[in-house]
């Protein structure tokens, strides 16, 4: 089962242009590796120039097939850290990055898509947003990815004890 997630960053012009992430969007992962790997604008405006995601790695990549991972072609020279995009990989249409008048807009835009973490590039830092099917509609709460990164690891290790 997919943990969705949303990646967006500020336009310099004003606005938010985002994308959806159907895999592992949960902070540990996804948030962990735009922290780590996505540290600048113009590398984020490539990566959400992709488009949407079926799964965010350390590195864009290039176009590769999308099915081959599963498929009876072993030879191929698969990267487990390329970002796996719907349009270039599969070929897929409907899939560009999509652009809201501001960070509410944005939110409000992905009810009911089963987003449960929300990632916003603000220039300088990622911000992160728990989603809840429970948000009462007012502007949304973000906190720095890494402060819900911290939070989020220690509400899990109190779950498994």
């Amino acid at each position: 089962m997919g943990t969705r997630s949303t990646i967006a960053m500020k336009k310099p012009e004003g606005g938010i242009i985002g994308i959806y992430c159907h895999w592992d969007g949960y902070p540990e992962h996804n948030g962990q590796i735009l922290k780590d790997h996505y540290t600048d604008s113009d590398t984020i405006a490539q990566l959400i120039g992709l488009g949407d995601l079926s799964s965010l790695g350390p590195e864009i990549g290039e176009a590769h097939d999308f099915d081959a991972k599963y498929g009876n072609e072993p030879e191929l020279d698969l990267h487990d850290d390329w970002c796996m995009a719907y349009g270039r990989d599969r070929g897929e249409t409907g899939t560009e990055p999509r652009h809201f008048d501001d960070v509410k807009a944005w939110t409000e835009a992905l009810e009911g898509s089963w987003c449960e973490w929300a990632y916003l590039w603000d220039g300088e830092n990622w911000l992160v947003h728990k989603m809840s099917n429970n948000d009462d509609g007012g502007f949304p709460v973000f906190d720095f990815a890494d402060v819900a990164l911290l939070q989020h690891q220690k509400e899990i290790a109190e779950m498994v004890k």
